[in-house]
Parts: C-alpha cells; structure tokens; sequence
C-alpha cells in the first residue's frame, strides 16, 4: 500500500488513533506523545553523560519519532550547551530541511530506510534545534554496516549504518578530539531479506564493497 502523507486521513496515525478510540485501545501515539521525549530525557541522556564523564562533544541520532534525539539533546544541553545536536537524515525525509532551512519543503528523492525518516515536526520534536543536520544517502550505510560486519564483528541494521555515518561526517568537519556519542538502534536479523540479500541490494544499485562517499550536505 502507498504511504500517505501525515495530511491524509488514510496515514496510518491516523488510522490508528480511529481504530482506538472505536475499539477502546490504548494508543501510544509515540509521535506526538512527549512522554516520549521525556523518557530519553530522564534515561538516556543522563547515561550517556555518565559514562562519557561528562566529555561528550557531540550526540548524533536519526529521527523517527524524534524523541530519542529530543530528549537526549534537552539534557544534554542543560549539562553543557556547547554539546553538539546532530540529526542523520536519510534522502525523501524533512528533518534536514527543517534544521537547516527551518522548513520542510525540501524533497529530494527517496530513501530504502525503515523506521527512520520524518516528513514533519512532531511534538517531540517542538522546540528542538540541532547543530547540525546532515543528509546521508542509501550507498553510505551499506558500505558502513558491512565494513562493520568485516572488521568489527558487528551485525547491524540499515538505521544503524546512517546514524553512523552522521557521526563520520561530524567528525570529518570538526577534527580529532571529539568525543561523538550515538545510538545502534537495531541488530542485522531484521534486515535479512533486504540488507543482506544480494538480489535486493542489486535491485536498490547499493554495493557494498563500494568505498565510503561523503557529500558535503
């Protein structure tokens, strides 16, 4: 089934709410809930400046629902507001556009990324600016997730590989010393018919043996 834009009285959000409120269901609405947010807030960010000893420059997250790079970055933030915010976009998603340009009218194509990738700012994300925002295309991640698999030993999935290749690019543009925190949202398993299937990588034009690109978005 096509995806439909969030305007849509068919998106699924909206199906899903509909769906609750005939059937009294629960739902999370993990978009536009702020508790979302507030749980990175509470949990993770103050992990990560924990075990980091409080020396972390820079966090770099994707966005799904946004909330693990709002509420991380609203902690953060508080402890020492020179911390880096970085968003990894993938191509066909808004949130470079809208850190960048403070609008979401940019289309540029479309990205094989699941999971990740927001066409507008949802209430988690209300309020928060990153530092930086750069737009990662398909081949980086490949490239990225299976150079892991090779010398590290590390089965990860495609989200993975572009929250990564965020933190690459950071790095290329601020210099050594950094000290870049980032989330591995998913493990490989899911990603076996696709990631890891020859035939669907040939079908998409991603090679994974094709050394790393960085553009200068």
């Amino acid at each position: 089934m096509p995806e439909k834009p969030y305007s849509d009285p068919g998106n699924y959000n909206h199906i899903a709410r509909r769906l609750a409120e005939e059937n009294g269901w629960f739902w999370a609405n993990q978009f536009d809930n702020i508790a979302n947010r507030l749980t990175h807030y509470r949990t993770t960010g103050p992990e990560i400046w924990e075990q980091t000893g409080g020396e972390v420059t820079a966090f770099v997250s994707a966005i799904g629902t946004g909330g693990t790079l709002a509420g991380t970055a609203m902690y953060l933030k508080e402890r020492d507001p020179k911390t880096a915010v970085v968003c990894a976009d993938p191509h066909g998603a808004a949130m470079w556009s809208w850190f960048t340009h403070r609008n979401t009218d940019i289309k540029d194509g479309d990205s094989v990324a699941e999971g990740i990738g927001q066409s507008r700012v949802t209430k988690n994300l209300d309020g928060i600016v990153a530092d930086r925002a750069y737009r990662i295309a398909d081949q980086t991640a490949p490239s990225i997730v299976y150079q892991l698999l090779r010398e590290e030993g590390l089965f990860l999935g495609l989200s993975a590989g572009i929250n990564i290749a965020g933190a690459v690019s950071f790095a290329r543009e601020c210099g050594p010393g950094q000290t870049i925190v980032i989330i591995l949202y998913d493990s490989g398993h899911k990603y076996q018919s696709k990631l890891f299937n020859p035939d669907w990588l040939s079908a998409h034009n991603l090679d994974p043996t094709r050394p790393l690109e960085f553009s200068a978005e």
